[in-house]
């Protein structure tokens, strides 16, 4: 498996891989990041917040190493502080009309680490939580929590020059 940074100012239009059921078996495949807007001329939504909801099926997982956010005009990097790799929770939607099949993020109330950078961050979940997430088996409310205090490493870094994503 490969996991990589997650930069939260990446193209929509770029593809990801995700993990998800497939029948009774896991399935990675590649999708766009941000379901379809509710109306006609509306952004794709990327994040979801659960509070109040439930998501009892299309739940899947987005590997990364570290996540990446721009705030006050700089680049910080933030990655789980013994260096492990780790998990988004997710949810996905199949294909709908002219909408390709794609996932977006959950995100919940910013721990102590990442809380002076943003109010909200994404849902992070250990590897040995993955099979949690993915078939239920401990209640979301549980899951879908931030984690306590000096989880994260924070780092600044200096963005690299990069081409902007164009359509041919």
């Amino acid at each position: 498996m490969n996991a990589t940074a997650f930069d939260t100012a990446t193209s929509l239009d770029d593809r990801r891989v995700i993990i998800k059921r497939d029948g009774s078996g896991v399935e990675m495949v590649e999708l766009i990041w941000g379901l379809q807007p509710r109306e006609p001329d509306g952004r794709p939504f990327t994040v979801v917040r659960p509070e109040g909801r439930t998501f009892p099926t299309f739940r899947c997982l987005i590997p990364a190493s570290e996540f990446r956010h721009r705030s006050r005009g700089k680049h910080y990097r933030f990655m789980l502080a013994d260096g492990d790799w780790f998990y988004f929770a997710g949810i996905w939607r199949p294909a709908m009309r002219d909408w390709p099949e794609a996932y977006a993020i959950l995100t919940v109330k910013a721990n102590e680490d990442i809380a002076p950078y943003h109010d909200r961050q994404m849902v992070v979940l250990r590897r040995e939580e993955r099979m949690a997430w993915l078939d239920l088996i401990r209640p979301e409310s549980v899951l879908l929590q931030p984690f306590p205090k000096q989880t994260y490493r924070v780092d600044e870094y200096h963005d690299e020059p990069r081409q902007e994503a164009f359509a041919l």
